[in-house]
């Protein structure tokens, strides 16, 4: 079966469906032109000054280095935010919300993604679930005093080169330490869950009440599968976009084998003529 025709099959399940799950992983940015961090080689080809110090993206990923080299860990994360602030998502996002919109069909997001380009795109704030926390939010590395921020009066200066914020670093309003992004890390003891919690819970009480489930899967892969076995337990109809991981053992699902943004587009394109 070609594109044009999985295309017209995921068409017709939307149309059908009462409620949209709408769930991103990594893959989701690529064709906004966010980097892949599939496998060492490709973060080591984004982060060359890491490579050259031997840290992978697990490595870096850590909370420890908030403690003893925050300078290292703000010039990763620090690269992160401002990336993620100076890039638009692509079209695709946008044309997901234009098929809630037009065709009146309650939504929710479900994304790993720390990027905030969901809520950059239009998706409802409240509407959001971002499992793996938010670049776009702040805690204090011990969690002192139960507090999250937003980071959007922090400038953060990197030099690339060496992957190192130069100047300040951010720090917690309540006890002057280090801060950091409020993200689910690997190894992390102190990460405050409780913004991502009240997304949980409003997230769960929408899928309480939608009869005629459909999910459309973008970029999640097996790496890291949260997004993607989110999709395999849901019942209803999964609809799985992904280049290179399309299949899925979920019993009603339509495998797309292409990017985001094209697969979005060829759907986009088949809902057409029921689109006001």
């Amino acid at each position: 079966m070609d594109l044009t025709e999985l295309a017209a099959r995921a068409a017709s399940a939307i149309r059908q469906a009462d409620g949209l799950l709408i769930t991103g992983g990594a893959g989701m940015g690529v064709d906004s032109g966010l980097p892949d961090f599939r496998g060492n080689d490709g973060f080591w080809r984004a982060y060359p000054a890491l490579a050259e110090a031997g840290l992978s993206f697990v490595e870096i990923a850590d909370p420890e280095h908030f403690h003893s080299f925050p300078e290292r860990a703000w010039g990763f994360y620090g690269h992160r935010l401002n990336l993620y602030r100076r890039v638009d998502p692509h079209a695709g996002f946008e044309l997901l919300l234009e098929i809630t919109e037009k065709l009146q069909k309650d939504y929710f997001v479900f994304t790993s993604n720390v990027d905030g380009h969901y809520s950059k795109a239009g998706f409802d704030a409240e509407r959001i679930f971002e499992c793996h926390g938010s670049i776009h939010h702040l805690q204090c590395t011990e969690d002192c005093k139960g507090r999250i921020w937003q980071a959007d009066n922090e400038s953060i200066d990197i030099d690339e080169q060496r992957c190192l914020a130069i100047g300040p670093v951010p720090v917690c309003p309540d006890c002057g330490g280090v801060a950091r992004p409020n993200i689910l890390m690997f190894g992390d003891w102190h990460w405050n869950s409780q913004r991502a919690d009240l997304q949980q819970s409003r997230y769960e009480n929408w899928l309480n009440n939608v009869d005629k489930l459909v999910t459309i899967e973008c970029g999640a892969g097996t790496a890291i599968p949260t997004v993607r076995n989110q999709g395999e337990y849901l019942d209803g109809t999964l609809i799985r976009i992904n280049p290179r991981e399309a299949q899925s053992s979920h019993p009603n699902a339509i495998s797309i084998p292409a990017g985001a943004q094209q697969a979005i587009t060829l759907i986009a394109s088949q809902l057409e003529r029921y689109l006001p």
